[in-house]
């Protein structure tokens, strides 16, 4: 096994603009700022070798990325359940998906629908990668699986079964069915990862750390390969009668729900629920180019921050997000003007979009009337714990291809929202770096920093 790279690291203000060499972290430029970061070791570079994608607009991510390029909205009235008596109706909900393709019908239906998607979303990953099962030692290959909720549909349906019927009618499988780990755990199984294995439960940003943490590990030698990402399903009544009573959802588009999610709009009124999975493959470059792999795009920066200002409204200067992308940049040895695109967390409420507008006009300065800046929510909905995975994806897809996915239901200007959103049609344009961003309630932000692959 290769040996633990041996990392330290200092940072008493977040004004600065950091880069990162395989030796050293070293200052660029600050303000009362003082860091350093040594390490012991080279840093393995890591890139994106698979894709698997379940999504309302698509579930497989060739779909998924053609979709997004053509404008295509997955977002329509809402018919899991009956939506009538709820203040939002619309939903960006997976269709025609079928869980016995990708796992034993018996054990299909012992599991969760966010288990489901998950372990779909890693497979198709490992296939793209053209990877197969015992090809990676099983203890070199981990997988962490992020979701926001787990699941709340179990929650609620072994909840009108014990009510109903009393505890002998709760099933067996409650606990690993609502337990937000078990999507990590079944993957594991299916793939057979040994290697590091857990969940990051951070609200909307866990995919996104999850993807950040897997960086983390393949950096520090622990795993050759890693499955990253993660799943949610949480069109439900229970979640829905949730974000409805927090008033957090649109209401003013139910009867045109296609035209609900429109972040940065003058007219958004917040954020339509999704559902789905995303899950990237991983690997060190050097176990990728010897096995003459297919490589998507370098992993080359994370960055995590809090707020520390509110459960669920975001800080309204932006600093815990201008903190994570200047630590995402640091992390990937890039400077603000080598980032051509960023996909935006994007939610189409009315502080998110305007925080997150003041957020990248504050860290890059003049450059961000240079930055395309796009959010795919306004196709897929918001998909919670699992919007970092899917939208890695994209944001992977759009270096790869030099095609910025557009944000759809732009028609009204916001005067707070002045930047460059790649209004309603998809773009080509080259670009050698991107960002993807992602917040969640509790304050918690995280950026992905990914760079297009040079040999």
């Amino acid at each position: 096994m290769p040996p633990k790279i041996q990392w330290g690291a200092v940072i008493n203000n977040t004004n600065t603009t950091l880069s990162l060499t395989t030796n050293h972290l070293t200052r660029v430029s600050t303000t009362q700022t003082t860091t350093t970061c040594n390490t012991d070791r080279h840093v393995p570079r890591v890139v994106v070798t698979g894709i698997g994608a379940i999504t309302p607009v698509g579930n497989d991510a060739k779909t998924f990325w053609d979709n997004l390029k053509a404008g295509v909205s997955g977002i329509d009235r809402v018919s899991h359940f009956d939506p009538a008596d709820y203040t939002s109706q619309a939903g960006g909900q997976v269709k025609d998906f079928d869980a016995a393709k990708y796992m034993d019908p018996k054990e299909a239906r012992r599991n969760d629908r966010f288990v489901q998607f998950a372990v779909a979303a890693a497979k198709q990953a490992f296939e793209d990668a053209n990877l197969k099962i015992g090809q990676v030692p099983p203890e070199r290959l981990g997988a962490i699986i992020g979701s926001g909720i787990g699941g709340i549909g179990s929650i609620q349906e072994q909840s009108f079964r014990l009510f109903e019927g009393g505890p002998r009618k709760v099933s067996p499988f409650m606990i690993t069915n609502i337990i937000t780990n078990m999507a990590a755990g079944v993957v594991s199984i299916e793939l057979q990862a040994r290697a590091t294995n857990y969940c990051v439960v951070s609200a909307c940003a866990s995919s996104s750390h999850s993807l950040g943490e897997a960086l983390n590990h393949l950096r520090q030698g622990s795993a050759d390969v890693m499955l990253a990402g993660g799943s949610e399903a949480s069109i439900v009544p229970l979640g829905y009668a949730g974000f409805c009573a927090m008033k957090a959802m649109s209401r003013n588009f139910n009867s045109t729900p296609s035209k609900a999610s429109r972040p940065f709009d003058a007219a958004r009124d917040g954020f339509v629920m999704g559902e789905g999975a995303g899950v990237l493959v991983l690997e060190t470059l050097e176990h990728a180019l010897a096995r003459g792999a297919r490589i998507y795009a370098e992993f080359s920066g994370y960055g995590a921050t809090s707020d520390a200002y509110h459960i669920t409204a975001p800080d309204p200067e932006g600093r815990g997000v201008s903190a994570a992308i200047r630590i995402a940049l640091a992390s990937a040895n890039l400077r603000p003007e080598d980032i051509g695109y960023i996909n935006a967390h994007g939610t189409s409420t009315p502080y998110n979009d305007k925080f997150e507008t003041l957020a990248i006009k504050s860290t890059f300065g003049e450059h961000a009337r240079n930055l395309a800046v796009s959010s795919t929510k306004s196709m897929t909905g918001h998909l919670l714990g699992a919007a970092g995975g899917i939208e890695a994806a994209a944001t992977v897809l759009a270096l790869h291809d030099g095609i910025l996915p557009p944000t759809i239901n732009y028609e009204t200007p916001d005067p707070e929202c002045d930047l460059d959103y790649v209004p309603n049609v998809a773009r080509a344009k080259p670009i050698t770096a991107a960002l993807s961003n992602n917040l969640g309630f509790g304050g918690h932000n995280a950026v992905l920093a990914f760079k297009k692959y040079v040999a």
